[in-house]
């Protein structure tokens, strides 16, 4: 199968490098869970573990709520997986439907991209109102990223797990 994960530069501009490596990161995760069963996206990493891809992404999706909307646009929205800021709670997906949990994974992720487009550069700073902290664009994007890769070690021991496939 083909890789046709963006291909980051070797060379560029910090913004268009962050751009790229979170585009990589996010197609990523996106592979790991491509062709899977409703069961094998389910599938926990090893009891008492709640980890599985359909969490990854799941958790993910808040992720990219949290940063970008929440901290970097200053908006006011809920949590998607809890009603009282529960971080855990993306990772519980008994009763959880993929189909929702991919669909709000990918509207968090257009968010994110017309917010960053949007913002003048990326010392624009926003405040999570939880704690009082202030943090620039640069600072959310480089923590996604994070995120990201962290997640996507993970993700591919899960996919390994599943049926053997492994890779980048």
């Amino acid at each position: 199968m083909p890789d046709a994960r963006t291909d980051v530069p070797r060379a560029g501009g910090e913004r268009e490098l962050l751009r790229a490596y979170l585009d990589f990161h996010r197609q990523t995760l996106a592979m790991k869970c491509a062709g899977l069963s409703d069961g094998d996206l389910r599938r926990r990493a090893a009891p008492p573990s709640t980890l599985s891809l359909l969490g990854l992404v799941r958790h993910m999706a808040e992720v990219e709520r949290a940063w970008f909307r929440r901290v970097i646009d200053g908006q006011d929205v809920p949590w998607l997986w809890s009603r009282e800021g529960d971080h855990a709670a993306a990772f519980d997906v008994e009763g959880a439907a993929p189909a929702d949990a991919f669909a709000a994974w990918e509207a968090e992720i257009a968010h994110a991209r017309r917010i960053e487009a949007a913002a003048p550069s990326l010392d624009v700073v926003g405040v999570d109102r939880r704690s009082g902290d202030e943090y620039s664009l640069r600072r959310v994007m480089v923590h996604v990223v994070q995120e990201y890769a962290r997640h996507n070690g993970h993700a591919d021991l899960l996919r390994e797990r599943i049926d053997g496939a492994t890779g980048v």
